[in-house]
């Protein structure tokens, strides 16, 4: 594999959303395909994880609070497994950013944002993101 620095026009990466609300995914997936990039969405953790995997997304973003499996519990299990170990995850959330931020990089995740956000303060974030990232 080769290494590859992301820039400010990191058009064409490939971005994984997971979020148990399907709407919130429509939205998200919208706006991020409309500003370049390739986004599956997904909105069951378990099919996320496998997903993950399996294509080997440049970034996830996914929510914090979901049944069956919450987002720091989805964020272990990708940090855990080589192929999508040194893959960057953003945190959605809509709790408490001191305990969260305290949380989400114990988990590994590598920043997050409140809930509710605009898509351009996303975007924003996806973007620092993918450029402070080298693989």
């Amino acid at each position: 594999m080769g290494t590859k620095l992301f820039n400010t026009k990191a058009r064409g990466a490939n971005i994984l959303v997971l979020d148990d609300e399907p709407d919130l995914t429509d939205i998200i997936q919208t706006f991020l395909e409309g500003a370049g990039y390739h986004v599956t969405s997904e909105n069951s953790p378990v099919k996320a994880i496998e997903k993950a995997k399996a294509i080997r997304p440049d970034l996830v973003i996914l929510d914090i609070t979901m049944p069956v499996m919450d987002g720091y519990q989805v964020c272990q299990e990708l940090k855990k497994d080589k192929r999508t170990a040194d893959v960057p995850v953003i945190f959605l959330t809509g709790k408490d950013p001191v305990e969260d931020d305290k949380k989400s990089f114990k988990s590994g995740g590598d920043m997050y944002i409140k809930k509710p956000f605009s898509c351009e303060s996303l975007l924003e974030i996806v973007r620092i993101v993918l450029m402070s990232v080298s693989r």
